[in-house]
């Protein structure tokens, strides 16, 4: 070519369709509820220490859950779904629940002491015995073999109870350690 560097371009011509193969039939729009027999399982809260805690000092709960991929098929269509936590919204049993974007971590993982605050925490106002539970919203994404595409939407799966025991707790000032005093309160 003596003009390779004019800007000319040349393009394949389009090739003629075979008229008698049979046209793909466009594939069907997949919603939220489609997918709902893909979930994950649900997950359990974990209230911090041991699902035990002191009324009037917050309460550590954790929820752990991760992104999740399933196969199987839709519409007679072979399929993968990813779902992604998006959500967690926390009922802990009293009445209140809070909605946050984080399944929470222990306390040891936090670096911080027993008893204090983190932003999945609760505190309960009187002893007694509680049922918490997690739900988690997820986002979701499917693969037909022609890459990732998310849904609109978020799905929610609805975790079981835990039951979180509440004790009160009672402190007294005193002078003297037991051992020199062994008459003291709490002695």
């Amino acid at each position: 070519m003596t003009d390779w560097d004019s800007m000319v371009r040349c393009f394949r011509a389009q090739q003629p369709q075979d008229p008698t193969a049979p046209e793909q039939p466009p594939l069907p729009a997949i919603t939220m509820n489609d997918l709902a027999a893909f979930a994950p399982d649900p997950v359990t809260t974990v209230g911090e220490p041991g699902n035990v805690g002191v009324a009037g000092m917050p309460t550590n709960f954790v929820a752990t859950a991760s992104a999740h991929t399933r196969t199987g098929t839709l519409f007679g269509i072979p399929l993968t779904v990813r779902f992604t936590p998006s959500g967690y919204d926390f009922h802990y049993g009293d009445g209140t629940s809070a909605t946050r974007d984080t399944g929470g971590q222990t306390w040891t993982a936090l670096g911080q002491a027993q008893f204090t605050p983190t932003t999945t925490s609760h505190v309960y106002a009187e002893r007694g015995t509680y049922l918490a539970d997690v739900d988690v919203r997820y986002t979701a994404e499917v693969d037909l073999g022609l890459g990732w595409f998310p849904v609109a939407g978020e799905l929610t799966t609805d975790g079981p109870t835990s039951e979180i025991r509440i004790f009160e707790a009672h402190t007294a000032l005193v002078a003297h350690t037991c051992e020199q005093r062994p008459s003291s309160p709490g002695c």
